[in-house]
């Protein structure tokens, strides 16, 4: 297992490896700039919002957003939370939003957990799954049987398929036992947060789509991915704001997955640019290097 990327140029050039695996999108020949989502509101019905680096950086509300959404809102315009966080329950979503000042409702967040649940059963029927998870998660939200694999890892060679929701307590042992298990027994895998890395207040993460790639790498092994940039999140979530996809911008911190997953769906994208992956960073290099282009840059929430 490759070491995690530290840094937005490491997390970049790998996202940019595995850029064939995903969706395809058309892109504007240059984006609008903007310095808050204040100044875009009039292009769009309604906003699919990133929670890191739009909202939050970890536990900490971004200066600024909660009254931006108040101020959205009185604006007429829907908002609907679009999150790849599958280590939390909606419920445990909502007291965290809650918590740091969003007055979001259930139907208005729509996390990568719940959108994986949905098609646990169509991808391997009456399975039990081996779940990679945080501490402490019960899994009573989610329709299926679920063996905590990280307590007990030989769980990967008797399960009928693998979930991997978080990295939390993730290991290059356990990553080399899984890849083991599956070279001897393929079974599907389901990755319900796809990012490779997350912003957190001081670094980044390596979330569970990081290692799926390398499982990919090594195994040839083509997992189900659910959450951004992949289709059935952006379906999702369209359905819910109740706009047409043009009438939606996704609001985001990364390119290859907010701004390439909200293109490949035919909304609007918005790029903030100074509290996620690409902070403290000029951000039209990594732009012109991909060709993911934004329809909008705007500094801040």
């Amino acid at each position: 297992m490759s070491p995690a990327p530290q840094d937005a140029e490491t997390a970049f050039r790998r996202y940019e490896a595995i850029r064939p695996r995903l969706p395809a999108a058309r892109f504007p020949a240059r984006a609008r700039h903007c310095d808050t989502l204040s100044q875009a509101a009039d292009l769009y019905d309604g906003f699919l919002l990133d929670a890191f680096g739009v909202l939050n950086v970890g536990e900490t509300a971004i200066p600024g957003a909660v009254a931006r959404m108040a101020e959205l809102r009185a604006r007429g315009k829907s908002l609907t939370v679009l999150t790849n966080a599958a280590s939390y329950t909606k419920a445990q979503l909502l007291a965290k939003y809650h918590r740091l000042g969003f007055d979001f409702t259930e139907p208005e967040v729509v996390s990568s957990r719940d959108i994986a649940a949905a098609r646990l059963n169509a991808i391997a029927p009456r399975a039990r799954w081996a779940a990679i998870s945080q501490s402490g998660d019960s899994f009573a939200d989610l329709p299926a049987t679920m063996l905590d694999a990280v307590e007990d890892p030989a769980t990967f060679d008797t399960a009928d398929a693998i979930l991997f929701l978080s990295s939390a307590r993730w290991t290059p042992a356990l990553q080399t036992r899984l890849a083991a298990a599956l070279a001897r027994n393929p079974r599907p895998v389901v990755i319900a947060n796809p990012d490779l890395v997350a912003p957190r207040e001081a670094d980044l993460s390596a979330e569970p789509g990081l290692f799926a790639h390398a499982l990919t790498d090594a195994l040839g092994l083509d997992c189900h991915y659910f959450g951004k940039p992949f289709p059935d999140a952006f379906a999702d979530a369209i359905a819910r704001a109740g706009h047409a996809p043009h009438r939606l911008a996704m609001v985001g911190d990364t390119l290859h997955t907010d701004i390439l997953g909200g293109a490949a769906a035919g909304c609007g994208t918005v790029l903030v640019t100074r509290h996620g992956l690409f902070r403290g960073l000029p951000v039209a290099p990594f732009i012109t290097r991909s060709g993911i282009v934004p329809d909008v840059i705007v500094e801040t929430t």
